[in-house]
């Protein structure tokens, strides 16, 4: 049987790698950090690290991996189960209760990942007589969240304040017991922030709740590094908070919902992807500690990183590159070809800048761009390396 269905996906393949959206997956041969090696041309080498989500530097800081050292020792490599069966370390509860001093909300859950964070909440929150409200350029796990909970569907174009109120009126009309808005803080493929303030004063005209998964911003958005809700005053006005430990909080894996403390008592008790998956492994909720005791001293990371993103940004912006506006450190350099962005990403790397094209389906065809990601681990001498590198590779292309 798999022999005819072997050729139809073979074919399915080489129509990826002809349109010049195959997405290769480099072997890398050193922790995570500002410079790697990774295998080019079948030869490994050292190359300035310009892909990755290590935000604040942190996925080899020394305390961190000290942390994770003495983690394993105390409370061993894993749990075995789900925590419902086989119980619950001292350490998850502690990264729990942190992690909701940490974002000003009631209470966390854990989950092995924000994407499972992301499918436990509607399907558990929402039923048929809801209604959910999304913004068209959620996160992929928000989408297929969504897809699992029966409610009502409104989508909203991106970060538009009056689309929003027409999808929230017209759930209100047609008797939605239950509202719930749901958006990205930051928009992973645009560097873009959602206007949270905004939205929560339709969220309240309109009696809705509110959801921001804010993955790309905790950790170093907003004055004390506490996302989007922080930078926009809404901490107080904010339902429910969905992110990761796999980003700028350390980059291992894991993921929560902080939010009022009835909501993640229901998640504990109906979650299906918190009821049937193991929870995190003690490790990375040690290290994850250690993580959070250093932002709440992160103000020189976070102003790294600010002056490291305004400085590539001017000066892609005085090359002559397009990049898309913000002050986020995504900062996504467009190109619009496939092919192109991911023949750019081959040179670049060829010229010591380790960088990633991405084209459809991640993001729409035709806006084929190369996603940036700053990191306060960078030096300026960095920063300026990627930017001339970026002028030689265009100029190899044009050439």
């Amino acid at each position: 049987m798999f022999d005819s269905v072997r050729e139809d996906l073979q074919a399915t393949l080489d129509e990826i790698v002809a349109a010049g959206l195959h997405k290769p997956e480099r072997v890398i041969g050193t922790p995570q950090s500002a410079t790697v090696a990774v295998t080019a041309g079948g030869r490994p080498g050292e190359v300035l690290n310009f892909c990755a989500n290590n935000y604040l530097g942190l996925a080899d800081h020394p305390d961190v991996v000290a942390a994770a050292h003495d983690a394993l020792d105390r409370w061993g490599y894993g749990m075995a189960s789900v925590r419902f069966i086989c119980g619950t370390q001292e350490v998850h509860k502690e990264l729990e209760a942190r992690l909701s001093a940490f974002l000003g909300q009631e209470d966390t859950i854990l989950y092995s990942s924000c994407f499972d964070a992301n499918g436990g909440v509607f399907e558990t929150l929402l039923g048929a007589e809801d209604a959910v409200i999304s913004d068209a350029l959620n996160h992929a796990s928000i989408i297929d969240g969504i897809r699992l909970s029966k409610a009502r569907r409104f989508r909203y174009a991106n970060r538009d304040m009056g689309d929003l109120e027409k999808q929230l009126k017209e759930a209100t009309e047609g008797g939605a017991r239950r509202k719930l808005i749901v958006t990205d803080g930051v928009f992973s493929m645009d560097g873009y922030v959602a206007p949270l303030s905004d939205i929560c004063d339709l969220a309240e005209r309109y009696d809705a709740m509110v959801m921001v998964d804010d993955s790309h911003a905790v950790g170093f958005v907003g004055p004390g590094g506490r996302g989007t809700p922080e930078l926009h005053g809404v901490m107080d006005r904010v339902d429910i908070i969905t992110g990761t430990l796999g980003k700028a909080l350390g980059g291992a894996s894991g993921g929560y919902v902080a939010a009022r403390a009835e909501i993640v008592a229901l998640l504990r008790q109906r979650s299906r992807p918190y009821l049937f998956s193991n929870t995190l492994a003690p490790v990375i909720a040690a290290a994850s500690l250690k993580v959070i005791d250093l932002l709440e001293s992160a103000g020189d990371l976070r102003e790294q990183l600010a002056a490291n993103t305004a400085l590539f940004r001017s000066r892609m912006t005085e090359e002559g590159f397009d990049i898309l506006p913000g002050d986020h450190a995504i900062a996504p350099v467009m190109i619009g070809d496939a092919s192109v962005a991911g023949r750019m990403a081959e040179l670049l790397l060829e010229r010591g800048v380790y960088v990633i094209g991405f084209s459809y389906p991640v993001v729409p065809k035709g806006a084929a761009r190369i996603r940036v990601q700053l990191s306060a681990a960078h030096s300026t001498e960095d920063v300026n390396r990627a930017v001339e590198a970026f002028v030689a590779a265009r100029a190899e292309l044009d050439g």
